[in-house]
């Protein structure tokens, strides 16, 4: 993908990152991560592209690094795997302070198109179909990491990270052999030799600094491993049904997916999932990233009113769970 760097300096230099919507070259946001935003800059350069914006590199030698294992992951998921990705690109550049910000840059799908937004509108039958699309991909990988354990690929399979390919508004179709496509694949979760290449530190940046012990200690080893282990994922998956409000289709969706493992995509030691095991990881995801949410809006303020210090990050808005 080719990208006009020179209208992403100007964004950098207008933009404020509590409202990006007012900034100089203003940003519509596409969707809220628990960690990032997505965003589409109003600038001829950069129509029908989908932004994520990364302020947490300290040095080049960082930035470089991530830029090679993003290549990677991405290459991975394409060629290894078989998994589709959206065109992509990345780049990055310093300031006149030496501050650095990141970007990564994919072909904007279709919001109708983006799973959460597609389970508005298809029947129940049709999200059935769309949750066996999904684990397909998933098996896939899963075959993949069996198959070479010590360069295993990671991922986070929820349902706000697929797109239906040809799927609209005016076109919502979905199809027994309709084609997804995976769109976050900023977190490249890749090992080498069994041992991750992503540096966790990197995603501890945006957190509070008085925090950032408390984060290591008690979820950091969690939330980067369980992206490995297929039955954590696929509970992952259903879960994410809860914040997305439609809780009524998890018990369907957990009769797929066991039905899934049990004929079609069978795993050596695969666990059925239950709705206990589905409502108490969803319970414990509600408060981790309930608490790391409100520590940083806490973290925008104390910059803003106490320290008097630009807050770098951008931040969610309200998110229903």
């Amino acid at each position: 993908m080719e990208i006009d760097i020179d209208i992403l300096k100007k964004f950098e230099e207008g933009l404020d990152p509590e409202h990006p919507e007012r900034s100089r070259i203003p940003a519509h946001v596409l969707g809220y991560g628990e960690i990032s935003t997505i965003f589409e800059i109003k600038a001829e350069a950069t129509a029908n592209l989908a932004c994520k914006r990364l302020s947490i590199f300290r040095t080049e030698e960082e930035v470089k690094s991530y830029r090679i294992l993003y290549n990677a992951y991405n290459h991975a998921l394409i060629r290894e795997i078989g998994i589709n990705v959206p065109e992509y690109g990345f780049t990055w550049f310093a300031d006149e302070r030496g501050i650095i910000t990141a970007f990564v840059l994919q072909q904007k799908m279709p919001p109708e198109s983006i799973g959460n937004r597609a389970i508005h509108i298809l029947s129940e039958n049709d999200i059935r179909i769309l949750l066996l699309l999904i684990l397909r991909q998933l098996y896939k990988l899963w075959i993949y990491n069996m198959e070479n354990p010590e360069s295993a690929i990671g991922i986070d399979g929820q349902i706000s990270n697929w797109a239906i390919d040809g799927f609209s508004k005016e076109n919502p179709v979905l199809k027994e052999n309709s084609r997804l496509i995976y769109i976050d694949t900023s977190t490249p979760l890749m090992k080498k030799g069994g041992s991750e290449q992503l540096n966790p530190e990197l995603f501890l940046r945006s957190a509070p600094s008085f925090l950032t012990w408390l984060i290591r200690w008690l979820f950091l080893k969690d939330v980067m491993t369980r992206y490995y282990d297929a039955r954590l994922v696929t509970i992952d998956l259903i879960a994410n049904f809860y914040k997305e409000q439609r809780s009524e289709l998890i018990p369907m969706l957990i009769e797929t997916a066991n039905k899934f493992y049990a004929e079609e995509g069978k795993i050596a030691g695969y666990q059925p999932v239950r709705l206990k095991d589905v409502q108490d990881y969803y319970n414990e995801d509600k408060i981790i990233w309930s608490l790391f949410l409100a520590f940083r809006r806490f973290d925008r303020w104390l910059h803003k009113r106490i320290l008097r210090r630009p807050y770098r990050y951008i931040l969610p808005g309200p998110i229903k769970r």
